[in-house]
């Protein structure tokens, strides 16, 4: 099997000899052995209007070939525009829905496909965390997820400990992440380091970043490069587009590439860019930025747009014929050319397989991380309690001595029984319409990286719900029943306690469907208040519409509260029953009934859910 030896670029230049010492070009040679990922006449284009447009199709990337090796720690750079983010999530394997992606690109001679989740990490520029975790939960629930499940626990701890470590954020392994209102939070390098610390789990051997100093201060940018360069020396490749570096940072990359409108306008050391650009004219004046000279001048001006395309495109054309670029073009072609040869070799190593965690246990840990997020954000559990609490109070003396055996006894207990029925199925159903608009970026970030899919998040999120939706309504009835002095048995109280459960927990159903199917909660709001109005306008309609009575379950829950004296005496309890067309001898159905409307909300919401993660 022959060998490519490629030196790393602090060590030395470029060496294409072929040697037998480094790392296997088979497609199946594990990545600890080194990794080399390159790309070759790479275009990606993008619909112009957006994924759903149909104005055509418009060109990102144009015919750009590179590389990258274990060691490297390498600048995408460029103006605004210029498709450097577009061409590393094409690098990684997560380019944006509606792209299409032309060219061929190779790590260790095989096409990149699912299995860059697993040998990569991804360093987004907008950091998501359940910001009530603390750094080590965080961590903790990161790491079981990630890691191989025959890890030792042992072994897990030391991982977490010297991801800590590297990360800086030792004296901060017990500090909330963020939410608003919290006290002490992590501040923004703070966060970037544990984005850090969270993609380097799996040890990947190709890291890429979004931008990770924008948004920060001197000390924490040259922190977080200096941690980058640590990484590289440690093997790994890695490439991260920047905006506008210092001096200092810009220096501290072993290759840069710049990109003006879609292709490459240079790739090699930062040192030898400066020269580059004087041989053709184009001279940094002293004491100015080398990065801010190089963007500024393959920048589109408003006003200025064919002058400054002119000069993008001849600067390209420039590199393109230079030594550089042919060196490139060697080392690339080279790859390839190892990687055809290769694929006759299907012996080669096969390295120990990555086992992901069971999928009850994955379950568990998004339990276990949505319950700490629901318990500790007062908006969603505390606030709710106490508001249940005082509401139940109020509502109890209200009817304090009006319930009994009389005709306006009976009225009494109708107005009773639908504050009832009201507290626990308008307020959970409005409740939870933040739900996933909130929630949906997370999971859309951790199902693209594989560390679980839409189902088991949704699952996960109703366990964690489930105790609050069966505290708050006991709590309702064990103050409100005995204040209002309903009937004082344990069946009649057992079976109001369990009515109230089952109406909050469909109502809740019902809320998840209208978070899960609409992209934010003034919108979801926006068609869930019609159609709870026409559910409560169709409740008492002469015509009798079954649209509140088949979807919502308050047929089987409430007793309308009208103000009529012209009403008959109501002598007992069929009585009333009958007057309003229930019957006790429907009460099993009834509440069959409910438990429907609870699966099928959820199956609807998960449905919903399911289809906006596919988009």
């Amino acid at each position: 099997m022959p060998l490519v030896q490629m030196e790393s670029p602090v060590d030395g230049p470029i060496n294409t000899q072929v040697t037998t010492q480094l790392r296997s070009y088979s497609k199946w040679a594990p990545c600890e052995q080194g990794v080399t990922m390159v790309w070759r006449d790479l275009s990606i284009y993008a619909l112009a209007g957006g994924a759903s447009s149909k104005k055509g199709l418009k060109r990102i990337i144009n015919n750009v070939t590179g590389v990258v090796r274990s060691g490297t720690l390498m600048a995408l750079m460029g103006a605004s525009g210029a498709g450097k983010s577009t061409l590393m999530s094409a690098l990684a394997y997560r380019e944006p829905p509606g792209a299409i992606v032309q060219g061929d690109i190779l790590v260790n001679g095989r096409r990149v496909g699912p299995f860059m989740n697993t040998m990569s990490g991804f360093v987004h520029q907008e950091d998501l965390f359940v910001g009530t975790l603390t750094v080590l939960e965080h961590l903790t629930f990161m790491v079981n997820l990630k890691v191989d499940r025959r890890m030792s626990q042992r072994d897990k701890n030391a991982l977490i400990n010297d991801l800590l470590h590297r990360s800086g954020l030792t004296r901060c392994t017990n500090t909330r992440i963020g939410l608003a209102g919290d006290g002490k939070v992590l501040s923004g390098g703070e966060k970037k380091r544990l984005a850090f610390a969270t993609e380097l789990i799996t040890k990947p051997a190709i890291l890429f970043c979004d931008e990770p100093t924008t948004g920060l201060d001197s000390f924490s940018a040259r922190f977080i490069v200096r941690t980058l360069q640590d990484l590289a020396r440690r093997g790994t490749a890695i490439i991260c587009t920047i905006h506008q570096p210092s001096s200092e940072l810009f220096a501290m990359f072993h290759e840069v590439m710049l990109l003006a409108e879609g292709r490459v306008a240079f790739m090699g050391p930062p040192n030898n860019a400066l020269g580059f650009f004087a041989e053709h004219g184009y001279v940094c004046p002293d004491a100015y930025n080398p990065a801010d000279f190089m963007i500024g001048l393959l920048a589109t001006y408003p006003g200025d747009e064919n002058s400054s395309r002119r000069t993008a495109h001849r600067v390209c054309d420039l590199f393109a014929v230079s030594p550089m670029a042919e060196e490139r073009d060697v080392l690339v072609n080279l790859e390839f050319h190892m990687a055809e040869k290769a694929e006759f070799d299907i012996e080669g190593h096969h390295g120990r397989r990555m086992r992901n965690l069971w999928w009850y246990k994955k379950i568990y840990w998004l339990v276990y991380r949505a319950f700490l997020s629901v318990t500790r954000d007062s908006s969603i559990q505390t606030l709710r309690i106490v508001q249940k609490i005082g509401i139940a109070i109020t509502a109890g003396l209200c009817f304090v001595g009006a319930v009994d055996k009389t005709q306006k006894g009976i009225q009494a207990m109708q107005g009773a029984i639908f504050i009832y029925v009201a507290e626990n199925t308008f307020t959970p159903m409005y409740s939870v319409l933040s739900t996933f608009p909130q929630d949906f970026p997370l999971l859309l970030r951790e199902k693209k990286s594989g560390l679980y899919s839409t189902g088991q998040f949704y699952i996960a999120h109703i366990l964690a719900m489930m105790p609050g939706l069966v505290v708050e309504p006991l709590l309702f009835i064990c103050i409100g029943y005995w204040l209002m002095g309903l009937r004082q048995t344990l069946y009649a109280f057992s079976l109001t306690a369990l009515a109230a459960i089952m109406a909050m927990n469909a109502s809740t159903a019902c809320g998840y469907f209208f978070s899960a199917a609409f992209d934010s909660v003034p919108v979801a709001l926006a068609y869930l208040v019609p159609f709870d109005n026409i559910l409560m306008i169709t409740e008492n309609n002469s015509v009798k519409m079954a649209a509140k009575r088949i979807l919502t379950g308050e047929k089987w829950l409430i007793l309308s509260c009208p103000v009529n004296p012209n009403l008959p005496c109501l002598e007992n309890g069929d009585a009333v029953l009958d007057q309003y067309s229930f019957s006790a001898n429907n009460l099993t159905r009834d509440l069959c009934a409910l438990c429907g409307f609870y699966l099928v909300f959820h199956f609807l919401a998960y449905l919903f859910l399911w289809r906006r993660t596919k988009k």
